[in-house]
């Protein structure tokens, strides 16, 4: 059996640096993809499966801190538990990626 790439053509990492953000594999299973064996390949098939089930929490790395953390569940609400915050303004050259909730919070202050 011959596991198909997940490449999507969209090849742009995430701002930690750690997953391409059209396929959700990390660099590691990029690098070695050609060389993975089928079971390597239907794990981390599985992976991201399980990252883009509606509701299902994301492992990101936290832009300005770096620390990973998880997005899209533990709100109050159900969803994300960044929903409970009040909405942020952009600023120029922002990151695209999440803050964790210390940073979130932080910014969310004023600080």
């Amino acid at each position: 059996m011959s596991v198909a790439s997940p490449c999507i053509g969209v090849c742009q990492l995430d701002t930690s640096g750690r997953y391409c953000t059209g396929c959700l594999r990390t660099l590691d299973e990029i690098a070695g993809w050609s060389q993975a064996d089928d079971a390597r390949k239907l794990a981390a098939l599985a992976r991201i499966a399980a990252l883009s089930q509606p509701g299902s929490p994301r492992e990101l790395h936290c832009s300005h801190c770096g620390q990973p953390f998880h997005c899209g569940s533990g709100g109050q609400r159900g969803g994300c538990w960044c929903a409970d915050l009040p909405p942020l303004r952009s600023t120029p050259g922002a990151s695209a990626d999440c803050l964790c909730p210390g940073c979130l919070h932080q910014l969310a202050n004023g600080g």
